[in-house]
Order: structure tokens, then C-alpha cells, then sequence
């Protein structure tokens, strides 16, 4: 297939994942910039709901299917991304083989469908590839210190694993492979029963429940608003020269999981206690990004500080939580049939 002008205005970008919480906002926002948008997703943790604004644009377009699948795709693509694969440890241990499979099967055709069209390729990798890291904060060459056989195994090796497939294919010539390591992600579109820290103490303060922090409360976590996230995506995306090498895309603002519980519950008006749980297996004690690599190359720094998208994040989920409840009780007037609704608003 011949080269097409990568610069021109429109690009046509396929975004694998695109109904999950990242992906939707990424999809509207490469709308915004007036790209053409194909979605890509099984729905197994992403949500039609997300992306049911943008199925009324008209450059956008939906695909169900799921990436270990082959894919066939007839119009030409500039771009494809991949953020297609279960990111919080309850929904990527109900299925841990085909959550491995996603980042290996998955991303290797995602490849094959990329060197067919010649289309540069973006994988969302994870800063779970650092494991519980042992050097902090993390750069990029840091290698990792990883359980290569726990119960989170099947996401942090499936993910690096993902990323040989993309420098294997970057060194042989056959793909234009970028990836980014992502660190903690929040804003509206999470789930919110997705068993990541954030949704989980706020749901659990709107929902008047005690705050669950597992283990003392001292490890630490940095925390990006999902707005900047996606556009450090489209900045590496759209780096003129290739990075060569993975690149850390998180806000290197350090919390302990004390602090965020602390927050939460000064912005909500609540009746919510703190308990404590034991700390699940291999759980990192410390996580924080060092973005030099980001700034650099793509002049790329977070610009929402957790207590400015803390508040937008609860909103959202006050919002979705009270639809829910709304369903629940024409549910059970007999108006319609019952339905699983938490995972059709996150």
C-alpha cells in the first residue's frame, strides 16, 4: 500500500479499547481535532454508554469485536491505538488467560493490521510493568521487579510482553510503534465498580460505606486526570521522530492512599469511616512517574492537580450513581427488565 500524507488534516485512526474509560475520552477528542474515528471493543469492561454521544458524529464509527480475534479493516488507516485490555486487577483476574491473550494474541494482530496499512501504532502500556519497584520514581529504563507467576501476572508480563512485540516490530522495520507506560488514570467514564482506588472511595463515600484501604495506608500512588492523559497519547502519536524506547505518561504528584481517602472525604458530604483490609498479593508499595523523558520529547506535562479533577470526578460519578438508582427503581415497579446497570454507565 502506498504512503499517504501523513500530515494532512484528517487522519483516519483507529482506536482498539476505544469504549473503555480512556478510550472514550480518547475518541472524542480526536474528533475534536477533526479526525475520522473507528472504535474497536468487545464490551467486556468498556461501556456503549461511553461513547454513545459520538455515535451521532459523522466521521465516527463503532466495531464490535474483540482484538484476539483477527481483524479486518478495508478503509485505509493512519493511526491505530491500542488500549484495548482490562486495566484493574478484579477485571483482569476474572479472566486471567484471556487478559494475557489480549496484550499478546491482541497486539500482535493489531501490528499485522498496522504494517498493512502502514499506520503508525500506539500501545497503552502500564506502569504495572515496573511491578513493586525497587528504584523510584521510575524512569523508563528501569527494568522492573516484577512476579512473572502471581495473581496480577497475567497483566503486568502480558503488557510487557506487548511491548517486545512493538520494538521487535519497530527494529525490524515493519511498524512505527510507539508505547506508553500509563500510571494511575482517573475522571469521568470509570467504572464504578472497577476496583480501582479512586472509583472505589468515591462510590463508597456517595454511597455512605466505609472507605476500604488496603494495608496501612502509607503506599503511595500518583493520580492523572484522564484529559491529560490523552493528550500526552496523541503528543507521542504524533512525534515527528520516533521515541525509540517506552515513555511514562502519569502526574508525578505522590499521594499515600491516606491522603486520597483524606481528600475524598473533605469533598463529599458523608457519613464514611476508614476500615482497613489486608493488602492484596504483590501490590506496589510506592508508584511514582518521572515524566523528564514526556517533557523532552513532547513538551508534555499534566496540567489538573488532583484536587481540581477530584471534584469533576465525583460529579460524574454522583450523576451516573443516581441514573443507576433511577433504573433500579423502575426495575423493580416492573416497567421493563431487569438489567445490570453498573456496567452500562462506566
Amino acid at each position: 500500500m502506498a504512503k499517504r500524507n501523513r500530515a494532512k488534516h484528517e487522519k483516519v485512526i483507529l482506536v482498539a479499547g476505544g469504549a473503555g474509560f480512556v478510550g472514550s475520552h480518547l475518541c472524542a477528542a480526536l474528533l475534536d481535532r477533526g479526525n475520522r474515528v473507528i472504535c474497536l471493543d468487545s464490551y467486556l469492561t468498556g461501556s456503549p454508554a461511553n461513547v454513545d454521544a459520538l455515535q451521532r458524529h459523522p466521521k465516527f464509527s463503532m466495531v464490535e469485536q474483540d482484538i484476539c480475534d483477527e481483524i479486518d479493516i478495508e478503509v485505509p488507516l493512519d493511526q491505530i491505538y491500542n488500549l484495548a485490555c482490562p486495566a484493574s486487577p478484579p477485571h483482569y483476574q476474572a479472566d486471567p488467560i484471556h487478559t494475557m491473550m489480549t496484550s499478546v494474541a491482541g497486539t500482535g494482530n493489531l501490528l499485522r493490521l498496522a504494517e498493512r496499512h502502514e499506520a503508525v501504532f500506539l500501545q497503552a502500556s502500564t506502569s504495572e510493568i515496573y511491578g513493586d519497584p525497587e528504584k523510584h520514581p521510575q524512569q523508563e529504563d528501569y527494568w522492573g521487579h516484577v512476579n512473572c507467576t502471581g495473581p496480577r501476572a497475567c497483566y503486568d508480563e502480558g503488557k510487557r510482553a506487548a511491548e517486545t512485540l512493538c520494538f521487535d516490530s519497530l527494529r525490524a522495520g515493519s511498524v512505527d510503534a510507539r508505547v506508553a507506560r500509563i500510571f494511575n488514570t482517573y475522571g469521568p467514564h470509570m467504572r464504578p465498580n472497577d476496583g480501582r482506588i479512586v472509583s472505589n472511595f468515591i462510590v463508597q463515600a456517595l454511597n455512605n460505606e466505609p472507605l476500604t484501604i488496603y494495608g496501612s495506608g502509607e503506599q503511595t500512588r500518583s493520580f492523572c486526570y484522564v484529559s491529560d492523559l490523552v493528550e500526552g497519547l496523541i503528543r507521542l502519536m504524533n512525534c515527528t521522530l520516533n521515541p525509540e524506547g517506552a515513555v511514562n505518561l502519569g502526574n508525578p504528584g505522590e499521594f499515600t492512599v491516606m491522603e486520597l481517602a483524606e481528600l475524598v472525604l473533605s469533598k463529599i458530604k458523608t457519613t464514611s469511616s476508614i476500615v482497613h483490609a489486608p493488602l492484596p498479593e504483590d501490590d506496589p508499595l510506592r508508584r511514582r512517574p518521572d515524566i523528564t523523558r514526556a517533557k523532552a520529547l513532547l513538551d508534555w506535562e499534566p496540567k489538573v492537580p488532583l484536587t481540581e479533577g477530584l471534584p469533576q470526578t465525583i460529579s460524574w460519578f454522583r450523576t451516573a450513581l443516581a441514573k443507576n438508582r433511577a433504573t433500579e427503581r423502575r426495575n423493580r415497579s416492573g416497567h421493563q427488565q431487569p438489567a445490570t446497570v453498573l456496567s452500562q454507565i462506566g
